[in-house]
């Protein structure tokens, strides 16, 4: 997130904060301070705003133990969390990968509101046995408020808000596909946030935000979700690069340069070399060629001047790409050698040739 600052550790935790919102911690300061100067007007010129600063702080530790919610669950089934940030619009736990099952996501996605309710009725019952009065009660009964409001905003069922992803899951666990669920629920999630838009326009500019916020976020997680889909139903199999580059070891240098560089469509740099048996041996580059001189390339064989190659990852014909994206992600790759079960090389899955297939896809079946 652009403009984001890393402020410590919440247990182990990394914690960042948005440039928005210091601009939230001034409107609340300056709003609510600005209420109990009204309200107490015995406490003078400084103490309502230093007070409206502490209200804010609170507001906004409320929306951290909403977030450390998501997060305490998510640690429990094994997911890693990579961040907590605070930003304008509240907060969000930036988790390592998915839940595996409905269930799972499910109850990672309603941790937050369950966090909020209870401080919530926490908080009133802490204002109702304590008899707080004055200033005190105000913050305490502000707090329990925006803990419930906090709750409830986050179980409107449209993402990227917590009731879309509970929706999510239980569309999920219908359907047997996670993606339909994410599709879904953004889908709602956008058609809330139209109308958050229309109500705004009369008038309330929060709708107007919020209904923004919605649309862009939404929209996003569905063109995702959509492509998720796609890749998840296609195989490396499917995408193997047209023309694979993959030679025979025991081809001449001459056979070589004619049949698959010489007037080739391809722009190949390097060849994958291949044994009787078709398994991988090694690589030959275009530029070793040029070492040998051209009067000797019809002697010189393809495996007389391979260089070892090491890939530290294959992949099987079957793999979905969806899987394969993600290894693409993780080994910082651009293509991988897809290999059979009995170690023969059937070519190279490519991260150029994924998008040409899914941009076929999508001038085949326009949406």
């Amino acid at each position: 997130m652009n403009n984001t600052f890393r402020v410590g550790n919440l247990f182990g935790i990394p914690f960042y904060v948005n440039a928005s919102w210091f601009l939230v911690l001034g409107l609340v300061t300056w709003q609510y301070g600005g209420a109990l100067a009204g309200l107490f007007p015995t406490l003078g010129p400084v103490a309502p705003w230093l007070l409206g600063l502490f209200a804010a702080l609170l507001l906004f530790a409320s929306v951290l133990a909403h977030e450390l919610g998501h997060s305490w669950v998510a640690i429990k089934q094994g997911i890693g969390v990579k961040s907590i940030s605070l930003f304008l619009f509240g907060g969000l736990a930036n988790l390592e990968r998915e839940s595996k099952t409905p269930a799972e996501a499910f109850w990672v996605a309603i941790a937050g509101p369950l966090v909020s309710l209870f401080l919530s009725g926490l908080l009133t019952a802490i204002g109702v046995g304590a008899a707080l009065t004055g200033p005190a009660a105000a913050i305490v009964q502000l707090l329990a408020s925006i803990n419930l409001a906090l709750a409830l905003f986050n179980l409107i069922p449209g993402l990227p808000l917590d009731g879309g992803n509970i929706l999510k899951a239980i569309v999920w666990k219908i359907t047997g596909n996670p993606y339909k669920g994410v599709i879904f629920a953004s889908r709602v999630g956008q058609i809330i946030g139209w109308i958050a838009i229309a109500t705004g326009i009369f008038g309330n500019i929060w709708n107007l935000v919020i209904g923004w916020f919605l649309l862009q976020n939404a929209g996003q997680s569905a063109q995702y979700a959509t492509v998720q889909n796609k890749l998840a139903g296609l195989t490396a199999a499917d995408a193997l690069s047209a023309e694979s580059p993959i030679v025979p070891e025991n081809l001449s240098l001459r056979e070589f340069a004619n049949n698959y560089v010489i007037g080739s469509t391809h722009t190949w740099r390097r060849f994958l070399v291949t044994d009787d048996a078709g398994q991988l041996v090694g690589a030959i580059d275009l530029d070793d060629i040029k070492t040998i001189p051209t009067g000797s390339w019809p002697q010189v064989l393809v495996k007389e001047i391979l260089k070892p190659i090491e890939f530290s990852t294959t992949v099987k014909p079957e793999l979905s790409l969806l899987e394969v994206v993600s290894l693409f992600e993780q080994l910082k790759v651009q293509e991988l050698p897809v290999i059979r079960e009995n170690g023969v090389l059937v070519g190279l899955v490519e991260k150029a040739e994924i998008a040409r297939l899914l941009q076929k896809q999508a001038e085949a079946n326009p949406a």
